[in-house]
């Protein structure tokens, strides 16, 4: 039973930092406790525990824009947070865990700025048929959690941009785009502003669950484990490698011949490269496969390792495999 609600924050806009103070307040809930964390990150990805980087996310572009890739501990689908969405993490003990009571917080907000919203199948939250949230699910021991995002003013561009998403899951929602199927809550409520949305949530947040929401005392967080959780969230092994095993592969057309590379991944590094190509000079090719091995798969890291190899004497097959890589944006 919740006897006692709290507030917590995000300190800034960095989506490692963010993740790790979410699952030391995951570590930290107490009995009878329900704490309410909002947060925000500034241009990220976040894909969900499972998924495959490279083919939710257009993780090179991302990137080069100065944005970055994250991996939560929740499963689900890939989604693109910036300044214009707000997120929102309820967690409990997982007796008190009571997703219905939860999502009321976020359609009670949606109805205090005027917005009738629903509940609608797996995991969204939708008005006028459109999504503007989307909910995922985590436990661990007798903890768990809701985390979702609330699209407030969210750069629909930049959305699409960067998120990869499947023609046939499009498809089988009868829509075009990625795009068409979410909305904004400033297109329902012009001028509604993230800070306005922030404050909703806390005011429903204590009229859901009738209590007065506290703030969270900051001795509660154990610093040093927090810097841990931060470092593991940031790591290349964590948001691209977890245990993934996947093929790739690029081919192209030059004046010495055709070649197609064929990687094997594992854990976001190059486990086995196979190079085919109709040039006739055989040789080089053995020595750049075995070159791209125990790489990190990554077009930039890819073309770096096989533009060390020019000083074989194949200058030119070296520059167009290092473009054809890096035209991948892998």
């Amino acid at each position: 039973m919740i006897e006692r609600i709290r507030l917590a924050g995000g300190t800034g806009h960095n989506p490692y930092d963010n993740l790790a103070l979410e699952a030391a307040l995951l570590e930290a809930v107490g009995e009878g406790e329900c704490i309410l964390y909002l947060w925000q990150n500034a241009k990220t990805v976040v894909i969900g525990r499972n998924q495959n980087a490279w083919k939710e996310c257009r993780a090179a572009e991302l990137e080069a824009d100065g944005g970055r890739l994250a991996r939560r501990l929740s499963g689900g689908g890939a989604v693109y947070h910036d300044l214009g969405n707000l997120n929102f993490t309820f967690l409990v003990k997982k007796k008190d865990y009571d997703l219905g009571r939860q999502l009321e917080v976020i359609l009670r907000a949606a109805r205090l700025l005027g917005i009738e919203a629903e509940k609608t199948g797996r995991n969204d939250v939708t008005a006028g048929g459109r999504k503007f949230s989307g909910n995922a699910f985590y436990t661990h021991g007798e903890n768990a959690y809701h985390h979702g995002t609330i699209l407030v003013d969210v750069d629909g561009e930049a959305l699409s941009k960067y998120l990869t998403v499947s023609r046939k899951k499009l498809e089988s929602k009868g829509v075009d785009s990625v795009r068409s199927r979410i909305v904004n809550l400033s297109e329902l409520n012009p001028g509604v502003t993230v800070e306005e949305v922030r404050a909703a949530m806390k005011t429903a947040f204590g009229g859901v669950y009738g209590l007065l929401p506290e703030p969270l005392p900051a001795e509660r967080i154990d610093r040093t484990r927090l810097e841990a959780l931060t470092e593991q969230f940031s790591a290349w092994g964590w948001r691209y490698g977890r245990k993934l095993a996947f093929t790739a592969s690029a081919s192209g057309r030059f004046s010495w011949g055709e070649a197609e590379i064929q990687f094997e991944i594992g854990e976001g590094v190059v486990r086995r490269c196979e190079i085919y190509s109709d040039a006739m000079a055989a040789e080089p090719f053995s020595v750049f496969a075995h070159a791209l091995e125990g790489c990190p798969f990554s077009s930039r890291l890819l073309a770096d390792r096989l533009s060390a190899l020019s000083s074989l004497g194949c200058e030119e097959m070296v520059r167009d495999l290092c473009a054809l890589i890096e035209g991948e944006r892998y």
